[in-house]
């Protein structure tokens, strides 16, 4: 059975009301989540690609990258679970994960079951709530996979937006 209906959640998925890129979060981290999620990316054999800047290297240990200076830039992975969805991770802090998916790549219920897969992965892994809201937004996330349902659900509202 699907985590979410297509016409139950279209809204959170239209770009001009959450932002083309919405936050995706995990909040608690630690480094060795992280590490996790670059396991599981690994175990998966997603396709991936990691840079430091213009430069593309192999995906380095979660210590090694959450390590490097404050001035060295952002590092990212980029992942692809399908060949047509991209999430794109930043090694920001080491207690928050967070990433990026594009909305414009999240249209229908075929894709939509493709994050929610993606979601419940990496939440399982973890055991940890992963959150999605609005693109810059209050932090107050409108759907994500709780692990007590170990699913996908609604967190907000749809006519709210």
């Amino acid at each position: 059975m699907a985590d979410l209906l297509w016409d139950d959640v279209r809204c959170f998925f239209d770009p001009d009301l959450m932002g083309s890129l919405p936050d995706v979060r995990v909040p608690g981290a630690s480094v060795e989540d992280w590490q996790s999620v670059l396991d599981l990316v690994a175990e998966k054999s997603w396709t991936c690609r990691y840079c430091e800047g213009e430069a593309v290297l192999a995906v380095p240990r979660a210590e090694a990258v959450l390590a490097r200076p404050g001035d060295a830039g952002c590092p990212e992975l980029r992942v692809w679970p399908t060949a047509d969805v991209l999430a794109i991770f930043r090694f920001y802090a080491d207690d928050e994960i967070d990433f990026d998916v594009d909305l414009r790549e999240l249209q229908g219920r075929e894709r939509l079951d493709v994050f929610c897969g993606f979601l419940g992965e990496i939440g399982r892994r973890l055991g940890k709530a992963v959150l999605m809201g609005p693109e810059g937004g209050d932090g107050h996330p409108v759907l994500g996979f709780d692990v007590e349902a170990d699913r996908v659900v609604v967190l907000a509202e749809p006519l709210a937006w």
